[in-house]
């Protein structure tokens, strides 16, 4: 009888390595597809001229509204993604800090991602390039 014991385990850590790098892999194309998308956004809204907006972020317990310096536009009815006008994509929710609520919030860029609201308590979800499509038909009179 041998012991197959350290060799089943090296295949599995390197089943393990390989599934997480192609997880890897796979999570940087949707994210480039997706920068993409907003990207093509920005310059469309401002080719079309679309009026953009100081935009602002809310404190994770809701209650807050924190100015910021970033300007753009809001992509979603909540106004809690935004995209701005060099082309970064922007979920609007930041911590509670006094100091927010006197010099304004800095909110960073996030990666945008392919499927909006994928994992969500309500279980609804939309394609980023649908979202992005229906804001720019909506033009100035979106809200």
């Amino acid at each position: 009888m041998t012991d197959d014991g350290p060799r089943w385990r090296e295949q599995r850590r390197h089943a393990v390595r390989a599934h997480a790098e192609a997880d890897a892999r796979q999570r940087a194309a949707e994210q480039a597809e997706a920068a993409e998308l907003v990207a093509r956004f920005a310059a469309e809204a401002t080719r079309r001229g679309l009026r953009t907006e100081r935009l602002n972020v809310t404190a994770y317990d809701g209650r807050s509204r924190y100015r910021t310096r970033v300007t753009g536009w809001y992509v979603d009815r909540a106004r809690s993604r935004a995209v701005d006008t060099e082309g970064h994509f922007y979920l609007l929710t930041v911590p509670a800090s006094l100091r927010s609520r006197l010099f304004g919030a800095e909110p960073e860029p996030s990666p945008p991602p392919l499927l909006v609201g994928r994992g969500g308590r309500d279980g609804e979800s939309l394609p980023l390039a649908a979202l992005l499509s229906r804001r720019l038909e909506a033009g100035d009179d979106w809200r």
